[in-house]
């Protein structure tokens, strides 16, 4: 709820339903989606934190930007978009993968169907469904004796899913592009600049400028296999957007390139130079694996919290 609650709310103000100086506030947001006020928090925060919205004194949050007099603490309008809950099988999906996303950076684990029903109190039915659609992208697998798999991912596979990446990605940033809003653009535009500009980089907001770009921007394209055989590579965004300790170090060095090669795809993209983004993004994906490696490896020395109880360690001989 709160992550659709804050896509749709981004959406509104890169598309001008919300204007720059109007204000959102926790309880206006949840009656407008029909969601409770939890959700409308988290989501109002995260547009914080992507410098979106900024908080205001007192309650509430004004939209970032060049506001005119006349909306300058006027209350937006949201009117009412009543945001549906996801099925039952899709709400464990996204939860279970990012677990798994988590967990298999570090080893292979074991799911066990009835746990995992009775952790997110839902059918059977529903935990082997969740299941069987992960096998079939591969996600999970089934060892001899018939038990869920979840392989650990090897640095092999890190290379091989970049070199998925360095195929497909620059012909989907091609298609998407002219369905980007140019609203969007400006706002990557723009809080790149900012990034680079502020001083030391924290890997927290690298990790939310790369989905900006690989994740976020991707989506408009229309073929919709492309952007389906990408999911696979999601993987990779884990460490920059789970695994964050303040007491690790990420070299500024690679976090200074990644960003600095992210504006010079975005401004080709803001002079309508589609075909020059891709190659761009072609060399861009080609020097990110050692990065990507270079970081995880910070990153493994990380305090993990214990498995949820549906998983378990799984000792393999032969996993990718």
């Amino acid at each position: 709820m709160q992550r659709d609650a804050f896509l749709l709310l981004k959406d509104m103000i890169e598309q001008g339903r919300i204007r720059p100086g109007e204000k959102l506030l926790e309880v206006q947001v949840a009656k407008a989606f029909g969601i409770s006020r939890s959700p409308a928090r988290h989501a109002l925060r995260a547009l914080c934190e992507a410098k979106i919205v900024r908080p205001l004194e007192g309650r509430g949050y004004q939209v970032a930007g060049r506001p005119k007099a006349e909306h300058v603490g006027q209350i937006a309008s949201l009117g009412e978009l009543r945001i549906a809950p996801l099925p039952q099988w899709e709400r464990v999906y996204k939860k279970v993968e990012q677990e798994l996303c988590i967990r298999v950076l570090f080893g292979s684990v074991r799911i066990t169907e009835a746990a995992l029903a009775e952790f997110f109190n839902v059918s059977r039915t529903v935990a082997r469904d969740v299941l069987a659609r992960m096998h079939s992208v591969e996600m999970v697998g089934k060892d001899g004796l018939g038990h869920w798999i979840a392989p650990r991912v090897s640095a092999d596979k890190i290379r091989e899913l970049f070199e998925m990446r360095a195929i497909l990605e620059p012909e989907a940033l091609v298609r998407a592009a002219p369905l980007a809003p140019a609203a969007e653009l400006e706002r990557m535009h723009a809080d790149l600049r900012r990034a680079i500009s502020n001083g030391p980089v924290e890997i927290g907001p690298v990790g939310q400028l790369e989905t900006d770009l690989h994740i976020n921007l991707l989506d408009h394209c229309p073929n919709r296999e492309i952007v389906k055989a990408l999911q696979r590579t999601h993987i990779l965004f884990v460490p920059s957007l789970y695994l964050l300790d303040s007491t690790l170090s990420v070299p500024q060095r690679t976090m200074n390139d990644a960003l600095q090669e992210h504006l010079a795809i975005i401004e080709q993209l803001r002079a309508d130079n589609a075909r020059k983004a891709a190659g761009s993004l072609r060399d861009h994906l080609g020097s990110a694996a050692a990065r990507w490696l270079e970081r995880f490896e910070i990153f493994s020395k990380a305090d993990r919290s214990p498995l949820p109880p549906y998983l378990s360690p799984f000792k393999d001989t032969g996993s990718n």
